[in-house]
């Protein structure tokens, strides 16, 4: 059960690191990203913070998965 629940986190770390970078270009790209000079919006800084912290959270999920395959 624990190495399901590894490989489990593995999957979810590894689909993390595959679609958030790929979602950040798109909102990056996107006219609402930068105001009339340049400057970054709030709908630019809101998603790159939440894109930071599913991204944080993928490594966590992946030193878990790690430490608990290492540790069974």
């Amino acid at each position: 059960m624990l190495v399901t629940l590894a490989i489990l986190l593995i999957v979810n770390a590894v689909w993390n690191f595959v679609v958030w970078p790929q979602f950040y270009k798109r909102v990056s790209r996107d006219t609402r990203a930068r105001d009339a000079a340049g400057k970054p919006t709030r709908f630019l800084i809101v998603h790159a913070v939440l894109i930071g912290i599913s991204l944080l959270l993928a490594v966590v999920s992946a030193i878990v998965a790690v430490v608990a395959l290492i540790a069974r």
